[in-house]
């Protein structure tokens, strides 16, 4: 990704390595797990043609630093925030995937007069009055969620594990290719990347908590919502577009054909072309 450039920036608590491109008004992309900022290779070139483009890595994953606490999305928002604003950002479209997703809904509902415009990939959000784990067909989040055993089981078996879910959560095998896997498993090879992934699992009843007590407080987000599933394999199609009507007034989307859960690497032409043209619609907001 030559259109990249590389950055680190030291915040409160935490290092964040984030990469950016572009010029014009910034687009915040969130990665999801078991990814990083990486995932977002075929995405940003299409939207520097026109934005200033940051994909930070996450606290934990990446090569951003993995402190031993903070993995409640609430506070991974809160470094997202920082980061903006130390880059003398005050107004910007977001999106997210994955995990990304449920990060970039609590930084858009703690800071809603900074979002310009939110898309939400192939995720639900907690606290939705939906189940998260759709009754246990994501069989890997009560898994991770369970207190030391997957450390024990998994540590130096990161490739087996984190392999299993790439070529199993797409529409095909080969949905994200051998070298780009590579890259995943360098940095979740790292120590303390694995354990601090698994926290942004055993977080989910405090991310519950955190998002209905702010619906409660605040109301649904009021900024335009797109909300895009995956419609093969382990995509969750129209659900995402159901759970995001549940805690926001504007939302629009649907499924993404020939798609599983990968939405940035399976079909990075479709969703360029889908968030360009709502970034832009809403770029006056």
């Amino acid at each position: 990704m030559t259109s990249a450039t590389s950055h680190f920036v030291d915040l409160d608590g935490v290092s964040l390595h984030y990469l950016t491109a572009g010029q014009g008004d910034p687009v915040l992309l969130v990665h999801g797990i078991p990814q990083t900022s990486y995932e977002w290779r075929h995405i940003m070139p299409r939207l520097a043609e026109r934005y200033t483009v940051i994909a930070p890595d996450l606290r934990g994953l990446g090569d951003s630093s993995r402190p031993a606490t903070g993995y409640d999305k609430k506070t991974i928002a809160a470094d997202l925030w920082a980061l903006t604003r130390r880059l003398g950002i005050d107004r910007f479209h977001l999106a997210g995937h994955d995990w990304g997703g449920p990060v970039a809904f609590s930084l858009a509902a703690h800071h809603r007069e900074a979002v310009k415009s939110l898309a939400i990939l192939d995720v639900v959000i907690p606290g939705d009055g939906a189940d998260f784990s759709q009754g246990g067909r994501r069989w890997h989040h009560a898994f991770f969620r369970t207190l030391d055993l997957p450390e024990a089981l998994c540590i130096g078996r990161e490739e087996l594990v984190l392999g299993w879910l790439f070529d199993n959560y797409g529409h095909r095998p080969n949905a994200i290719p051998p070298a780009d896997q590579e890259e995943y498993f360098r940095s979740y090879r790292k120590f303390g990347t694995f354990r601090a992934m698994l926290e942004f699992y055993r977080a989910l009843p405090t991310d519950a908590a955190d998002n209905r007590a702010n619906l409660d407080r605040l109301g649904k987000l009021t900024m335009p919502v797109l909300a895009l599933g995956g419609e093969k394999a382990f995509g969750r199609g129209m659900e995402c577009i159901e759970s995001l009507r549940r805690v926001a007034e504007d939302v629009r989307g649907g499924s993404v054909p020939e798609c599983g859960h990968w939405i940035p690497e399976e079909q990075p032409e479709f969703l360029a072309e889908a968030l360009m043209q709502f970034f832009t619609e809403n770029d006056r907001r």
